[in-house]
């Protein structure tokens, strides 16, 4: 699973990046910043209404992003629906429509590996448009360090979050050139 997001990393370089704002054997911060030209409730309904129509569906346990949900609401769910049962990825612990999701949990290989994780995501007015703000932090326990997932979690999380840009933007998840 390692040796995936490592390749996925190198194949993401081309991709604009958010920052891996630390990082050390026991953890590490990624953080994201785009502006997005529309408004903050727009982005936000998107964001968690919308999830399975920006989302990689490479970055799921299915194949398929139209299976996953957010709940925003305290101990809502980032869940995906399996063939044969349900994932929780994450757990909302905070929410105020239009201007932030905070969520619990690991995400991909992260969540089965010793770790706690956090990603508050904020929406401010920016000149007629939203500033998305990601951060996530990862802090725990694994053989050879943290370190080494957070140059491959930010390649992943950019992405995404890129997408939801492009979708919200022209209604396609796919960056436009």
């Amino acid at each position: 699973m390692k040796a995936t997001f490592v390749v996925l990393a190198l194949t993401l370089a081309g991709i604009a990046r958010g920052d891996v704002a630390d990082s050390a054997p026991n953890g590490f911060t990624v953080k994201i910043a785009l502006t997005i030209q529309a408004s903050s409730d727009e982005v936000y309904r998107r964001l968690v209404g919308n999830i399975g129509d920006w989302w990689n569906s490479a970055h799921t346990f299915t194949g398929d992003a139209h299976n996953l949900t957010i709940e925003a609401k305290p101990m809502g769910c980032f869940c995906e629906k399996l063939p044969s049962g349900g994932a929780r990825h994450m757990e909302v612990v905070n929410f105020v429509p239009g201007k932030t999701l905070v969520m619990v949990g690991g995400l991909g290989p992260l969540q089965s590996l010793a770790v706690a994780a956090s990603m508050t995501i904020q929406l401010a007015p920016a000149d007629g448009a939203t500033k998305l703000t990601v951060t996530y932090a990862v802090g725990g326990y694994v053989p050879g360090g943290l370190n080494s997932y957070a140059v491959p979690v930010d390649g992943v999380l950019t992405q995404q979050f890129t997408r939801l840009k492009s979708y919200v933007e022209h209604g396609d998840p796919a960056p436009k050139k």
